[in-house]
Formats: structure tokens, C-alpha cells, sequence
């Protein structure tokens, strides 16, 4: 498929609640292997439709070391999340040249429909948990940096304006 390009911030459509998906067809699966192909390229483990200007609930995930393990998931929503948090470092090709650490629960059950239209739960844990709730945000219109303090947000977006 393709690699396509990511929107940059501040474009409102990053700010904007996706779409649910009503079925999948062989648009939906077309997009996704463009999703998978466009988060290989920046090199990064996970993609919202709306970073590539897609106001759609699909997002993709993939944090194994070879690849090629991607998860496909239309209209994602987190049953459970661990008590337990993680630290990660995470960033977005949509505000390139800047990152904050970000704590999630280690741990989240999701719901989504798969690439054969089935409603899915699966558990997953670490960097894909990290990932799959990073895409959930960007779902809901959030970017990893409003889980920051006003403080600590107003500094990362100081810096990424001095980068452009």
C-alpha cells in the first residue's frame, strides 16, 4: 500500500473526536495497511487514523521487535486498565522533535472490531498497552501532551514551535 503523510499540529482535526466505523469493508482494510505502512516509515509502534487527517475510529498497533504483528482495530475502547503505571517516553510524528514521559496503567483489556468484522477482546500489556491508549487518545481528539501538568505542556509545545 502507501506510506501517508501525518498532519501537523496544530491542525484542528488532531482536536476533533473520530468517527465510529459502521462496518468493515475493503476501504477500511486498504486504510489500515496504509496505516501500518505509514507507522513502519516514521519508525513508530502505533497510528490514528485522524494523525493522517482520517476523522475515523481506526487505529493500529505494533510493538514487536520484527514487526509485522500489527493489530487492526476499528472503534477501540479500553474495558480494564492495571492500577499499576508505566513510564514511557512518547511522542507523535504529528509535533515532530519533542517527547514527554507520560505514566499509563501498565496493563488494559480493549474492545474493538477486527479486519474480519468480529468484536474483539484481547489484553495487552507494556509498550502495546502504552500505544494502543496513546491511539485511543488521539481517537478522542487528545494528544499524549494533555496528560501533562499545564506547565510541563506549555514548555514542550514552547520548544516544538522553536524546532519548526
Amino acid at each position: 500500500m502507501t506510506s501517508r503523510r501525518c498532519i501537523p499540529w496544530p491542525d484542528p482535526r488532531l482536536r476533533t473526536p473520530a468517527a465510529p466505523v459502521a462496518e468493515i469493508t475493503d476501504e477500511i482494510r486498504g486504510l489500515w495497511a496504509d496505516m501500518v505502512d505509514t507507522m513502519d516509515a516514521m519508525p513508530g509502534v502505533g497510528l490514528a487514523a485522524p494523525q493522517i487527517g482520517v476523522a475515523l475510529r481506526l487505529a493500529v498497533v505494533d510493538a514487536s521487535e520484527k514487526r509485522g504483528q500489527a493489530i487492526l482495530m476499528a472503534n477501540p475502547e479500553i474495558l480494564h486498565a492495571s492500577i499499576e503505571l508505566r513510564e514511557h517516553d512518547e511522542a507523535s510524528p504529528n509535533l515532530p522533535g519533542v517527547s514527554a514521559v507520560i505514566k499509563r496503567p501498565r496493563a488494559a483489556t480493549v474492545r474493538f472490531l477486527n479486519a474480519d468484522g468480529h468484536i474483539e477482546d484481547r489484553d495487552l500489556v507494556g509498550l502495546w498497552a502504552t500505544s494502543m491508549q496513546h491511539q485511543i487518545d488521539h481517537l478522542n481528539g487528545r494528544m499524549y501532551f494533555d496528560n501533562l501538568s499545564k506547565m510541563k505542556r506549555d514548555m514542550l509545545l514552547r520548544r516544538a514551535r522553536k524546532l519548526k
